[in-house]
């Protein structure tokens, strides 16, 4: 098997999922966090769709920023101001800047048929 592909959620467990207000449309595709908008709960549920989606081929982490900011995770910030949450995918910054399962599925796909992983 390939290895996986790895997406980071980086973020503060207080904030909010994205810039964008939770709503009954579920433009980001999860539905677990519904209607809390809330970091943590959307993270969860990112992670929990991914696992049932695609099993082992994704891994999904979570970066708090809470205590600290990681030197790596400071160095992105200086050298690209991405919005926060911040998503990387396989260490990658992306531009999607929520937490959207059809956005990071839309990031993953190509590199999971790549791989083979799918």
């Amino acid at each position: 098997m390939a290895a996986p592909v790895e997406i980071e959620i980086v973020g503060y467990s207080g904030s909010e999922c994205g810039p964008f207000p939770c709503d009954g449309d579920r433009t980001c595709g999860l539905s677990d966090c519904f209607p809390t908008g809330q970091f943590m709960k959307a993270a969860e549920s990112l992670r929990d769709y991914l696992a049932v989606t695609y099993g082992e081929a994704v891994i999904v982490t979570v970066t708090l920023l809470d205590g600290g900011v990681p030197p790596r995770i400071r160095e992105i910030i200086e050298a690209r101001h991405p919005p926060v949450p911040m998503i990387l995918v396989n260490g990658r910054v992306t531009s999607i800047g929520r937490i959207s399962a059809t956005r990071i599925i839309r990031e993953i796909e190509p590199l999971l048929g790549a791989s083979g992983n799918l």
